[in-house]
């Protein structure tokens, strides 16, 4: 008899879920992410100075990682990091997050799906710039252009837009609540200590800011059907330079994405896997 596949699929998120050497590798995985953060933190306060030339964008992050003495071995480094991370989170989309009520499951499972997907992109485009093919192109625009071709595409882009909006605002919400604190755990008899949490609420909040600025910009294009509307992270942050005070505005997002940066360091030990 031919076994269930999604059997088989839960069989091996389990195995994935009790492997010691998988949980090190995704503890890694948000090492990587403080590396990635920070860089764009700092990307983006030379953006704001008018004195970058990079993108403040993960693109832009693995550049500098690819530019640094042995650079190649840290991308491959990151890949495996994020490699793992996105294994995990299919694992708790296929199985549920530990701790979690029931009536919670289902949003856990999506938003871990969506995070194995978002793990996933981020291990091949470092892959890709560990061997030296990574940073051909504007994909963002690229992807958008195509989506607005499709019968209602507009429509979709600016779905899109909003849903990155609301991830956005969930982001702001989530750190200025601190509920960041819930996905963490006490280790050695203490709580985790209050520098851990104002890093997360600052990193939380200005990443949130930046997501919604993104999400803005899809909505932008899906209304004027202009895919050059719909840049990455860096057109994003370049918006918010032009704001009235800009540069003021995008040092402290740019400072706060940073601050997200520390605050994956300490999730590396704290978080709950």
């Amino acid at each position: 008899m031919t076994a269930d596949p999604a059997n088989q699929a839960r069989g091996a998120a389990q195995e994935l879920r009790h492997s010691t050497a998988l949980r090190t590798l995704a503890r890694a995985g948000f090492v990587a992410s403080g590396v990635l953060h920070l860089l764009i933190g700092w990307l983006a306060v030379q953006i704001a100075f008018g004195s970058s030339d990079g993108s403040a964008d993960s693109s832009g992050a693995f550049q500098q990682l690819a530019s640094a003495p042995g650079g190649a071995f840290l991308l491959w480094a990151v890949t495996i990091g994020f490699a793992a991370l996105a294994l995990w989170q299919i694992a708790e989309a296929l199985l549920g997050s530990v701790g979690v009520s029931m009536s919670k499951q289902t949003g856990a499972r999506i938003k871990a799906a969506a995070k194995g997907v978002l793990y996933a992109v981020l291990a091949v485009s470092a892959a890709q710039y560990a061997t030296g093919s990574g940073g051909s192109g504007n994909s963002q625009e690229g992807l958008t252009a195509w989506a607005l071709q499709l019968p209602g595409g507009r429509w979709i882009v600016a779905a899109a837009g909003l849903v990155i909006v609301g991830v956005g605002v969930y982001h702001v919400v989530k750190g200025a609540r601190k509920k960041f604190v819930e996905d963490l755990r006490s280790t050695g008899g203490g709580a985790v200590g209050t520098a851990v949490v104002r890093l997360g609420q600052v990193g939380y909040i200005a990443k949130g800011v930046a997501l919604a600025v993104l999400g803005g910009l899809f909505v932008l294009a899906g209304w004027q059907s202009d895919a050059d509307q719909a840049g990455g992270l860096n057109q994003a942050l370049q918006t918010i330079r032009e704001q009235p005070f800009g540069t003021v505005l995008l040092v402290v997002v740019g400072l706060g994405i940073a601050a997200y940066g520390l605050y994956s360091f300490a999730r590396a030990r704290y978080a709950r896997l």
